[in-house]
């Protein structure tokens, strides 16, 4: 039973190795976007090779006259919540990343000690809220992506076809908590009196679009689109229907949401305005 499930969630796998993706039904319930591949590890060998260039993995790292390293290469591991309290699992965690560095001629990474592996995230929170309050250390991170919204383009129906979208950066990668942004670009409009859906997209690769970056276009494994939402922007005296003239704003909230703002350019009443937030850390 032990090996079934450390192999079942935790197989060794080459550095290559990715999630399997199956063909889903047309139809689910639904709920959260549990993974489709239960392989923790090909997700973690997945998830390294997709910031190989994100963090900028320093040749240093590499035997000289390596071949460009394929996946980042982590120096330190710091385990967390209770599952890891296994040893077993710990261990084959460390030796499948000490096998993938060993291949990219990388020095395995260390572990560091911790102390609670069940109060971990209850202690971190605790720290955090100090923190807040001046009695304690902050660290900053950021965002582990950047963010964009898809923008609607005012083309004439074709029947059969959707009509283009953009998307549009309103969160560059590592936009810091407590930060905004006023979001440049041509003139947008947002239906307001009834229910509308603004879609999401994340990519934690494109590092370098700031804020008002436009895409018409991307590759496939650049842009993930997120979980939309729904909701319905009161008129506030306009007609139903309408589409206001608007200018975004954009921030990362500290408690982990990407707070999307349209202003409109003719308000009704002073600060008027539409929020739509989305949380970056739950996703």
């Amino acid at each position: 039973m032990t090996r079934a499930i450390v192999d079942g969630f935790f197989p060794v796998v080459d550095a290559d190795a990715r999630p399997t993706v199956r063909a889903r039904a047309a139809l689910t319930q639904l709920g959260l976007p549990y993974a489709q591949d239960a392989a923790v590890t090909r997700h973690l060998a997945s998830l390294l090779a997709r910031h190989a260039d994100v963090l900028g993995t320093a040749a240093s790292t590499t035997k000289k006259g390596a071949a460009a390293p394929k996946m980042l290469h982590p120096t330190r591991i710091m385990f967390n919540g209770g599952v890891m309290k296994s040893a077993v699992l710990r261990e084959r965690v460390v030796s499948c990343l000490g096998a993938w560095m060993e291949s990219e001629g990388a020095p395995a990474p260390l572990v560091l000690e911790g102390t609670d592996l069940d109060l971990a995230v209850a202690r971190g929170a605790a720290a955090y809220g100090l923190a807040r309050r001046g009695r304690g250390v902050r660290i900053r991170g950021g965002t582990g992506r950047a963010y964009y919204v898809g923008i609607e383009g005012a083309v004439p129906a074709i029947p059969g076809l959707e009509p283009p979208v953009t998307a549009l950066c309103v969160a560059p990668f590592g936009m810091e908590e407590g930060t905004a942004a006023e979001v440049p670009g041509q003139e947008l409009g947002v239906v307001v009196g009834e229910k509308v859906r603004f879609r999401f997209f994340g990519s934690s690769v494109r590092t370098k679009d700031t804020v008002g970056t436009a895409l018409e276009r991307w590759k496939r494994d650049e842009l993930d689109e997120l979980t939309p939402i729904e909701v319905d922007l009161p008129a506030e005296g306009r007609s139903q229907g309408d589409v206001v003239p608007v200018r975004l704003r954009s921030s990362v909230t500290e408690v982990g949401t990407l707070l999307l703002e349209a202003v409109p350019l003719q308000p009704k009443k002073k600060d008027e305005r539409w929020k739509v937030e989305l949380s970056v850390r739950a996703e």
